[in-house]
């Protein structure tokens, strides 16, 4: 039987940006059906020295978590232990922090000190960061390894949290599904006319912040081996969707070298939250080729649109995926590989079947799944 408990949530939502934001807010609607449930966000997240980039966005409040306290200014030791005050007189039964990178290390260390007897569950999205440092386990594991329960989302987690803590109080469950994107449940039709695509054209998406390790490069040399295949299965394109770093130039000259640049549309920039609907919606493909990973919110997006994902088989990707139902798996770094399951899905019409698949998954990657991973873990305090 489920108890009613009061619990303190601590980590970024609306309007900070980001998958983390989402997922928090959306963990937080959930847990507040059933327990009192309070938000504690940040007044400052990160110093502007540190992310020179607007860290907020407005344009879209359906995220929004009505009454969250934004209290906490991570560089600020003082400011934290005056919130530790304020969760005292709360006295709450369970606090649940997001954890995601050690910049946040100082922070949260003082927060455990000062709340050292009450139960502290870390969601962990990363144990370690993607892009590691010199110093990052050790910070990890100033933290880490004084909570009271953990929830990891992949077995790569797992792992660096018991190398960290080998008899860490752990729940493994699958990075629940970001379904609060379908705003105006657009069709594919509908969205393929706001984009300017063809209805008969088939539709790749590589969506999100370009990273080195997301492996895009690989994804584009695979696009020449698929437009080979083109007298078979039809036009396709590769619709790239997200914020360039400072290596941008380097994937345009290898556009440009593989003369594929009539076959790649760029849409760059940070994408606001009521403006993901129309790519995801629009795709035939989302194409994850990353080099490294623990899990992704760009997998659960994509489902949560019931649409088929190419990961690679590094990190939780093979998880949440089911190889030949919900996907495909591939090894990283081989662009063949991943032009061979392009091909497989559209010579083959696998789109309605993987849908299926996908929907017969969604309980698995549920929000009250993961309620019930938080349960498991206070019944075992």
């Amino acid at each position: 039987m489920k108890l009613s408990r009061k619990i303190v949530m601590i980590g970024p939502v609306y309007p900070y940006k980001g998958g983390i934001s989402h997922y928090t807010g959306l963990l937080y609607r959930t847990l507040a059906k059933m327990h009192d449930v309070t938000m504690i966000s940040y007044k400052m997240q990160y110093p502007k020295i540190l992310f020179k980039k607007e860290q907020r966005d407005y344009s879209n409040d359906s995220f929004k978590i009505e009454d969250t306290k934004y209290w906490l200014n991570t560089a600020n030791p003082f400011n934290i232990i005056q919130v530790a005050g304020k969760i005292k007189k709360m006295n709450p039964d369970v606090i649940i922090i997001q954890w995601w990178h050690p910049y946040f290390s100082p922070c949260y260390r003082i927060l455990e000190a000062a709340l050292s007897r009450y139960k502290i569950i870390f969601i962990c999205h990363n144990v370690f960061p993607h892009e590691r440092f010199p110093m990052d386990h050790i910070l990890s594991k100033m933290v880490l390894k004084r909570g009271s329960g953990y929830i990891v989302q992949s077995k790569m987690d797992r792992d660096d949290l018991c190398s960290i803590k080998q008899d860490a109080n752990y729940v493994l469950t699958p990075h629940p599904t970001y379904n609060a994107f379908k705003i105006q449940n657009m069709s594919k039709e509908q969205a393929r006319e706001i984009l300017g695509c063809s209805s008969d054209e088939k539709l790749l998406l590589f969506f999100g912040f370009v990273r080195k390790y997301k492996g895009l490069c690989h994804l584009l040399n695979a696009l020449p081996i698929v437009l080979n295949k083109q007298d078979e299965i039809g036009n396709v394109k590769l619709m790239i969707v997200g914020d360039f770093g400072e290596d941008k130039q380097e994937y345009m000259d290898l556009i440009h070298k593989l003369d594929i640049e009539d076959s790649v549309q760029l849409v760059e920039g940070y994408i606001p939250d009521q403006e993901v609907e129309k790519y995801f919606a629009a795709c035939d493909l989302v194409v994850l080729p990353y080099e490294s990973a623990t899990q992704s919110g760009i997998v659960q997006i994509a489902y949560g649109f019931e649409k088929t994902v190419v990961v690679t088989e590094v990190g939780g990707l093979p998880d949440v995926v089911e190889n030949g139902k919900t996907g495909y798996v591939v090894k990283p770094q081989d662009p063949e590989k991943i032009a061979e399951v392009i091909i497989d899905f559209y010579q083959n019409n696998r789109e309605a079947e993987f849908e299926q698949h996908i929907k017969e998954a969604a309980y698995r990657f549920s929000w009250d799944r993961m309620e019930e991973a938080i349960e498991q873990l206070c019944n075992n305090f």
